[in-house]
């Protein structure tokens, strides 16, 4: 049985463990679709599955309802423990439409957020560019205002849902076009633009080690409504880090679930494979490699639900954040391997449980801020600190 000691935490509070131990009900009843060649298709019936249940609400803030950093990460961690293309699905419906709970317009929230926490509308959030993935300010994908509308042309990139969108947050230079203007992080406006917007095409599908619904997007001459720009011109780059400030920690929970499934795939080959007239847990070797993994788990967990309870508190979470993706993703890398290595060549034939999991972690490393860039983080917030 899978160890929940950590849901007694005092980060977490008795409805937390209640949520989390119903979702693993749930899961454990309907998830044994989260698998099929047509990813796609599996992703449009996973949004919809956890509309259904009613678990996509939580994702989902605006109205005045704050989002549970806390129960965000246990959902993500639980999901990711039964099934990555379900964490996946429910992940980018609250990173999609992140940015209208944060900043839009009460119009906007009543648009979108309903469908969004149903399950009726896949949300995408395209702010990666070609040239523009950890220097955001690179940004070169242009807004230009033309009366009542905004027109876009440029490109975005490694975009989660790209292709099964109902609508995209897209982040675009707005440049002397109005509001501050300017070069650099400041001339940067966020827009919803739906996926039938004339202009607004699937330029590529991208396939990667772990398959879900990526794509790079083309705008050529797309125009926008005015209506649709999330906040102030000029107050993208606030936009999208807030947006991402919110759920970099539940990056961490996902690479917790993961590193949980592995453990507990380590375990279980531990004690059933025989070896040498012994069990592979009669070694010492074994032994040594299983403490490990079950003692790196519980350190990142502990950084992951400190920085989920501080920003629950109203706290600024940005290197605690940063310090949980960081330590969480990598500790997962290294669990994940070290399964791996349990099963042997068992371990790396195709649709084992852990060579599944192999592939779904690798991009956790990379994605909403690589691992060196989260150094890079922890390193100035610090430096800050002493100049203060």
């Amino acid at each position: 049985m899978p160890d929940r000691d950590y849901l007694d935490w005092p980060f977490l509070e008795p409805r937390h463990r209640a949520l989390a131990l119903e979702l693993d009900a749930w899961a454990g009843q309907h998830l044994a679709h989260a698998h099929g060649r047509d990813v796609d298709a599996v992703c449009r019936s996973l949004v919809a599955e956890l509309g259904r249940g009613g678990w996509l609400r939580h994702a989902i803030g605006g109205n005045g309802a704050p989002i549970d950093t806390r129960a965000v990460c246990l959902i993500r961690e639980t999901l990711a423990r039964h099934a990555g293309l379900a964490d996946f699905a429910f992940a980018m419906q609250g990173l999609g439409s992140g940015a209208i709970s944060l900043f839009g317009t009460g119009a906007q929230q009543a648009a979108w957020l309903p469908r969004v926490a149903e399950g009726r509308a896949i949300a995408a959030f395209a702010l990666s560019e070609p040239q523009a993935g950890s220097d955001v300010a690179a940004m070169q994908c242009a807004a230009r205002r033309e009366g009542g509308d905004y027109v876009l042309d440029g490109e975005k990139t490694w975009i989660s849902n790209g292709g099964i969108a109902d609508f995209y947050v897209v982040f675009a230079r707005t440049g002397d076009g109005g509001g501050e203007g300017g070069r650099g992080s400041r001339g940067i406006s966020a827009f919803i633009v739906e996926a039938d917007a004339p202009g607004l095409t699937i330029a590529e599908r991208i396939d990667v080690i772990a398959p879900h619904p990526l794509a790079r997007l083309r705008f050529d001459g797309c125009r926008v409504p005015a209506a649709n720009r999330i906040g102030e011109e000029g107050q993208g780059f606030k936009v999208a880090m807030s947006t991402l400030d919110v759920f970099r920690t539940s990056v961490a929970a996902a690479a917790l679930g993961f590193a949980r499934r592995a453990l507990d795939e380590g375990l279980q080959r531990a004690r059933r494979r025989a070896m040498f007239g012994k069990t592979l847990a009669d070694f010492q070797l074994t032994q040594a490699r299983l403490a490990q993994m079950a003692t790196d788990i519980d350190a990142a967990a502990l950084l992951t639900y400190r920085a989920a309870w501080l920003r629950d508190q109203g706290k600024r979470v940005t290197k605690e954040a940063a310090m949980a993706k960081l330590t969480a993703t990598e500790t997962a890398q290294r669990v994940i391997d070290a399964a791996v290595q349990l099963f042997g060549g068992q371990g790396v034939v195709s649709g084992e449980t852990v060579e599944s999991l192999y592939r779904e972690i690798r991009a956790l490393r990379i994605y909403e801020g690589a691992s060196e860039v989260q150094l890079l983080i922890v390193a100035r917030e610090l430096l800050a600190g002493e100049g203060a």
